[in-house]
């Protein structure tokens, strides 16, 4: 019969083959559900695995999503590798929002087109402020910073349906929960004519080389890995763990705001009650199967934001359900956990003994 037999020491080739292996039991799980609804799974595969990359405009629809995706994933693999672990991202970036949203509401038509820079600023400030209760609360009180963060997300959807649903509501947006549309100066600017793709997209690939320096090449990356791995070699060493929670969480909430206020100040062009979009769930998705490296989580966002489109595909073309999107999303998942079973453990065939 199989069994398990564990390793000598973690492999290497499973800790790169574990991800690819998940995409494919991920494909065959999709292939049969597409059959068990009544629907041709060929061209369901097509809705996620082809049509997201089918054209140029195409790509730049996925790289919208991806930009947010990418930009949180990246916060959030500084918490995860620091053992700390944010699991409300997605109010952070709800907050991001509302602050960024709260600066482009003051802007007029003759504003400086500078204005965007505040925006941003004010997105990041936003999401660290909600990131820093998590700490405060963690480093004062010994909560779990896995309940905090994740209740403080109902909190900030709460905050945020009553911005748009009372103060800030537009008076001319016939009764929709909605800001007034922001005024064009506020806008982040555009990479191409005609395509929603923002300059986002650099701030996502700078951060990218920005985690990698910051984790392989500074001290203080290093002690925030090692605090992570080891919490007592880096009390040995020195290391402070009350200052690896405060800058990790930090780092994790200001990508957040981050993400949510170029949402806010570019695709959407306002604050509105959709504003969450499951991004902060979904950039903890990213973070693991891109094996919580800078480089691994470009390709599991564009991965990512392939389910999301491929969700709204399926919902308008095959008249499934938009929900579509977290079960690929979930089985990805799940089987990503699977797999990395084999990172530690072989499979081995011994025969049973006859009594």
């Amino acid at each position: 019969m199989l069994k398990l037999e564990a390793r000598p020491e973690p492999s290497k080739i499973w800790t790169f083959a574990s991800p690819l292996l998940a995409l494919v039991i991920t494909v065959l799980v999709g292939t049969l559900m597409f059959v068990a609804l009544g629907k041709d799974p060929v061209k369901g595969l097509q809705m996620f695995f082809w049509l997201p990359i089918s054209s140029a405009y195409a790509w730049g629809e996925l790289l919208v999503k991806a930009t947010p995706l990418l930009i949180i994933a990246l916060g959030l693999a500084v918490c995860f590798r620091s053992n700390v672990w944010n699991i409300g991202a997605e109010g952070q970036y709800i907050i991001g929002a509302i602050f960024a949203a709260g600066v482009a509401l003051l802007a007029e038509r003759d504003t400086s087109a500078w204005i965007v820079l505040p925006i941003l600023l004010a997105g990041m400030l936003g999401g660290m402020v909600w990131a820093s209760i998590t700490a405060l609360l963690r480093d004062r009180f010994h909560a779990n910073e896995i309940l905090v963060s994740l209740m403080l997300v109902y909190v900030a959807v709460q905050l945020l349906s009553y911005l748009v649903g009372g103060p800030w509501k537009d008076p001319m947006g016939f009764n929709f929960p909605q800001s007034k549309t922001f005024e064009l100066v506020t806008r982040i600017p555009r990479l191409f004519t005609g395509s929603r793709v923002s300059i986002g997209v650099f701030f996502a690939l700078l951060g990218v080389a920005a985690l990698w320096v910051f984790l392989f090449r500074t001290r203080a990356g290093f002690s925030l890995q090692v605090g992570g791995l080891a919490p007592a070699a880096a009390r040995y060493a020195g290391f402070s763990s009350r200052k690896a929670l405060w800058t990790a969480l930090l780092i994790s909430g200001g990508a957040a705001g981050l993400a949510g206020a170029l949402e806010v100040a570019g695709p959407i062009g306002q604050l509105t009650i959709y504003v969450p979009a499951g991004y902060g769930f979904a950039a903890i998705i990213v973070a693991f199967v891109g094996r919580l490296h800078p480089v691994g989580m470009v390709f599991s966002a564009l991965l990512m934001s392939m389910f999301y489109i491929g969700g709204e595909l399926a919902q308008s073309r095959l008249g499934l359900t938009k929900s579509l999107t977290g079960v690929f999303q979930g089985l990805l998942l799940f089987s990503l956990l699977a797999c990395d079973t084999l990172m530690n453990y072989r499979l081995v065939w011994r025969q049973s003994r006859s009594l």
